[in-house]
């Protein structure tokens, strides 16, 4: 039973944790090559991975997606690193709006415009940070969603996420301050009324072993006759 709940604990964790990698925003050095509109038609694959349309415009099964292709470094540790290498990267440019993740963006339109503005040229590279969340697959058509770009003024910048590092800070505080809570509440109630019913338990098994001494000494007297 041990092992069952090790199972179940890890796997909440490792869902957790796919949970954060997906949402949380991260940072990604490129060039932008172009941006472009396609017409895309959801299927009940990925239609959990694309936000909502414009705000104020109808929510349809299909309907045009800004796109946002670049060449980006390729980096290690979640982005921490960077290196030499490069790849290819499509963003796609939609507003989240009130829903999840809570990026509360409604201004795709602007960021299409900016990210237009810094298309790099042959031989004038502009590089730029693009903040972003999600995944990039191509079997199922699912792109990072871009909230941010950024100009720079070359590749070789540290990038520092400020936001995450308050969140897991803030998480770890949260975590320790919700154990502490529950151990508090535990040594003040549980444990108190965990007493009693031991207690209780105990004193309800010393009555029982009482009546059956009792029983057992009354038919000692009808054999003693």
């Amino acid at each position: 039973m041990s092992r069952v709940k090790s199972v179940l604990r890890l796997l909440l964790i490792l869902a957790f944790g796919v949970l954060l990698h997906y949402a949380l925003p991260q940072h990604d050095v490129a060039r932008i090559t172009s941006t472009e509109v396609i017409r895309m038609d959801f299927s009940g694959v990925n239609r959990i991975f694309f936000a909502q349309s414009d705000s104020g415009t109808s929510e349809l099964s299909t309907r045009d997606m800004r796109l946002i292709n670049t060449v980006k470094k390729k980096t290690w540790l979640l982005g921490f690193i960077q290196r030499d290498s490069e790849r290819v990267m499509v963003f796609r440019n939609e507003d989240t709006g009130w829903i999840w993740p809570p990026y509360f963006k409604f201004d795709s339109s602007d960021l299409q415009a900016q990210a237009s503005a810094n298309i790099s040229a042959p031989g004038q590279e502009q590089w730029v940070v693009i903040t972003h969340y999600g995944w990039r697959n191509r079997l199922f058509t699912i792109y990072p969603n871009a909230i941010g770009v950024r100009p720079i003024d070359g590749p070789d910048v540290t990038i520092i996420p400020w936001f995450n590092i308050g969140f897991f800070i803030f998480l770890a505080a949260a975590i320790a301050f919700l154990r502490a809570a529950w151990l508090q509440f535990r040594e003040r109630t549980m444990d108190p009324m965990l007493e009693r019913a031991s207690d209780r338990m105990d004193e309800v098994e010393a009555g029982v072993a009482e009546r059956r001494g009792r029983f057992s000494r009354w038919l000692g007297t009808w054999r003693a006759k």
